[in-house]
């Protein structure tokens, strides 16, 4: 597995990164001991960055791990929504705390919509801006599914590393199209920001053509690493076997065709927290429960963590 300096921050990571979000309990939750023994398989196949966040409730899942895996041989990112000083202090003192580690190597601000929203979790970048001065992230970041937030990146020095949504359909983009992410991307790399993209296969709706939407994101120079889900090490061998241009067998390529969905349970109580959460629109309420825009879910599974009765799951 290819590795790269992401960005100017002299953090060097695997072109591929293991997003945990798919293994855990807002998707496939596999459980500690299987998403342990997955993120010691990824090392073993030379996938050394792991993506991570507050909200996804893997970080026992990476500590397991760990417990067999030298620290400074990997790069870990999080994140959380935090957007005062001390909020985000708390929020990084917990996961240091979970993840049982003395540093992480890149946390940020999740979701970020615009400009404005990054304006107003100026007292959360002074805290990350504090903490790496004090060694206890590496690098600071944000996540996005937004071309304004990453151009807005490419602007400012206080962020080291962008993480956009980016796939060859623009599946996902909130405020443009593929060209212009593309373009923003470029910026944001130019200007020396580490870029790790998310969600290839445009949170599933790319499967049947896996293989080629992987490599068109890993044809772009300025995008470092991409980070990429996955529930089995089957699944992962697939992944790194076409990120590294080798013959992935017909069978492993319709097993990661297979569908998914966002499915909502008859007990749905109509609250309307998920339809609230979705930052896509593709939820509404229905004459009997919350309804699912196909067409609009990139299937992030967040809207999960916001539904009081667990009637949402991704399948």
């Amino acid at each position: 597995m290819d590795i790269r300096e992401l960005g100017l921050t002299g953090i060097c990571v695997s072109r591929l990164c293991l997003g945990t979000l798919t293994m855990g309990p807002l998707q496939a939750n596999i459980g500690v001991e299987r998403g342990a023994e997955l993120i010691r398989h990824a090392v073993d196949m030379g996938v050394v960055f792991f993506d991570t966040a507050e909200l996804y409730g893997t970080y026992g899942h990476l500590r397991k791990a760990m417990q067999e895996i030298p620290r400074e041989s990997v790069v870990i990112a999080s994140r959380c929504y935090a957007y005062t000083y001390d909020g985000m202090r708390r929020s990084l003192e917990r996961a240091l705390t979970e993840l049982g580690t003395d540093y992480i190597d890149i946390f940020g601000l999740h979701e970020q919509e615009s400009r404005l929203t990054l304006k107003g979790h100026a007292d959360a970048i002074q805290c990350l801006l504090d903490a790496k001065q004090e060694g206890l992230i590496r690098a600071t970041s944000v996540s996005t599914h937004t071309v304004e937030v990453v151009r807005a990146v490419s602007a400012m020095r206080e962020i080291d590393v962008v993480h956009p949504i980016f796939n060859k359909r623009g599946i996902g983009i909130i405020d443009g199209n593929t060209a212009e992410m593309a373009d923003a991307i470029q910026a944001a790399s130019r200007r020396g920001a580490g870029v790790y993209s998310m969600k290839p296969l445009g949170g599933g709706h790319l499967f049947r053509e896996a293989p080629e939407a992987i490599q068109w994101v890993l044809g772009h120079d300025s995008v470092h690493s991409m980070a990429i889900g996955a529930k089995s090490c089957d699944e992962l061998d697939a992944d790194v076997a076409i990120a590294s241009g080798l013959k992935v067998p017909d069978e492993v390529l319709r097993y990661l065709a297979g569908e998914k969905h966002l499915l909502i349970e008859e007990w749905c109580s109509k609250c309307g927290a998920c339809v609230e959460s979705c930052r896509h629109g593709a939820l509404r309420l229905g004459a009997k429960r919350a309804e699912v825009d196909a067409d609009r879910c990139v299937l992030c599974g967040y809207c999960v963590a916001y539904c009081r009765d667990f009637c949402i799951k991704v399948v």
